[in-house]
This record gives C-alpha cells, sequence and structure tokens, in this order.
C-alpha cells in the first residue's frame, strides 16, 4: 500500500517511539489520516500508537481536538495556530507525543496567500514543541499528500529521539 520511503520512516518511528516507552497520536486534515495508516500498517504497532484523529472539517477540529472555532475564523484552518491547536488537542489524550497536520492538497482551495502545497505542521513530545511550514508548491493532490506524510513522520522520529 505505501512505498519503501514511507515504510522505512514508519518503522524507524515506531522502533524509536518503542525504545522510549512512548506512545503517539496524530491528527490530521489534509492527509486524512495517511500518518496513522502508515505507522499502523507495521506490524506490531498497536503498542505505540494510541489513537489518531481525521479531522477534515473545521467542525470536527472543535469538537474532535478541541480547536476554538473563534481561532479558525480569524487564522484559517490552514495556519500555524490551528496546527498548534490541534496537536495540544492530541496531546490531551495522553500520548506523550503527537504530530498534527492541515494543509491546502489541492488541486482546488488554494489562494494567493495560502497556495496549493502549503502544509503546516507542529509536532510535541519529549524534545518539546516544533511547528513547521512547509511550500510543496503544486505536485498535484496525491503529491501534496505523500509529502505532507513523509514530513510528518520526519517530525514524529525527531520529537522521539531529540
Amino acid at each position: 500500500m505505501f512505498d519503501r520511503d514511507v515504510m522505512t520512516r514508519a518503522d524507524a518511528v515506531l522502533r524509536a517511539v518503542r525504545a522510549r516507552g512512548l506512545t503517539l497520536t496524530t491528527a490530521e486534515s489534509c492527509t486524512g489520516g495517511l500518518v496513522a495508516a502508515a505507522l499502523t500498517a507495521v506490524a506490531g504497532s498497536s503498542d505505540v500508537v494510541d489513537r489518531g484523529f481525521v479531522t477534515y472539517s473545521n467542525a470536527a477540529k472543535s469538537e474532535m481536538l478541541g480547536v476554538p472555532a473563534a481561532l479558525i475564523a480569524t487564522h484559517g484552518a490552514v495556519s500555524r495556530e490551528v496546527a498548534r491547536a490541534m496537536v495540544s488537542g492530541a496531546a490531551a489524550t495522553g500520548a506523550p507525543l503527537s504530530v498534527a497536520v492541515t494543509g491546502v492538497a489541492g488541486p482546488g482551495g488554494g489562494s494567493a496567500d495560502k497556495p496549493v502545497g502549503l502544509v503546516w505542521f507542529a509536532a510535541h513530545g519529549p524534545a518539546g514543541r516544533i511547528d513547521l511550514e512547509r511550500r510543496f508548491g503544486d505536485l498535484g493532490r496525491d503529491g501534496v499528500r505523500h509529502a505532507a506524510l513523509l514530513q510528518a513522520l520526519d517530525l514524529l522520529l525527531d520529537r522521539a529521539t531529540t
């Protein structure tokens, strides 16, 4: 289902998280659950992956992760502020490691300020919190989602090992 690069990274994340005795949670929008799916594609991942949230709509972000509707209205769903709120909501589950992804995968939905390929990430773990903006460009919907998946896995690995 996933290419070798994704599976290699997912396995590395799981090994690193397991070695530290941690668990993780994902909060995803534009990736639609790909991060959780890649991690759980590895046999034995259930000792590490606590849960995953697919919060594609603004209402889901608010209801499931506690992202304030006013924050979304002010900054937009694709923003540093919303990514931070999403990762905070994921971390509130008790898992010590979490990642959030929100972006514009395309082909539509972009604007001058938030073009197709813009993705915001936030990750939280023992190494603290990190926010990251990536402008992948218009790689096509699948390309943006794939690039975002790889970046999210890299952030999880970083937060687990730093």
